[in-house]
């Protein structure tokens, strides 16, 4: 799959393989104090971004996979998105299960870009890849992020109690997202 080739796209985004042009955008996010505060704490260098950069450029084989976010207007690198896999306590994929995440500079929050990715990453994870489940944990105190996940059909599992951080476990499954989906359609 070339860098070009759109995954998904929304009224506003389109979604695509990370390409080596991201990567100045993508080291800038990890450099924002704000962007880094509910994804492991601190900013990262160059050099450390970099490196988590590098996989992102694999090409991805199934489906599930963190995608660059683009704005439609002026085709400019805004995160990364996705749903990728979603792995036991062994490490090993859980079949049918997939992990949603949305990284977005700060310059886009407040936007609804999350919201719409969302959105979007649900009905390509049930409708397309006819997955079961999909789940995400947040960081205890990220008000935003809850906000978005609850207004797209995600349900609070669980939280768990960390050393350093807490977590808020989130899921959503195919049936409730076909009924949260026609039930705010209707309104």
């Amino acid at each position: 799959m070339g860098g070009d080739e759109i995954i998904l796209e929304t009224e506003r985004l389109i979604f695509r393989q990370t390409t080596i042009e991201d990567l100045d955008a993508y080291c800038d996010m990890e450099a924002d104090p704000d962007v880094r505060r509910f994804v492991g704490g601190k900013p990262r260098s160059r050099e450390e971004a970099e490196k988590r950069f590098l996989p992102s450029l694999q090409p991805a084989t199934n489906g599930l996979h963190m995608w660059a976010a683009v704005l439609k207007r002026g085709n400019k690198y805004v995160g990364r998105c996705g749903i990728y896999p979603h792995f036991d306590g062994n490490g090993e994929p859980i079949p049918g299960e997939a992990s949603f995440g949305v990284y977005l500079a700060k310059a886009w929050w407040g936007m609804g870009l999350a919201t719409e990715a969302g959105r979007a990453f649900l009905k390509y994870g049930f409708e397309q890849l006819n997955l079961d489940r999909i789940v995400t944990m947040i960081q205890v105190g990220n008000d935003a992020s809850v906000r978005v996940v609850e207004k797209i059909g995600f349900e609070l599992m669980m939280i768990e109690k960390g050393e350093w951080r807490d977590f808020y476990h989130f899921a959503i499954n195919r049936h409730r997202f076909d009924n949260f989906t026609n039930i705010v359609k209707s309104l």
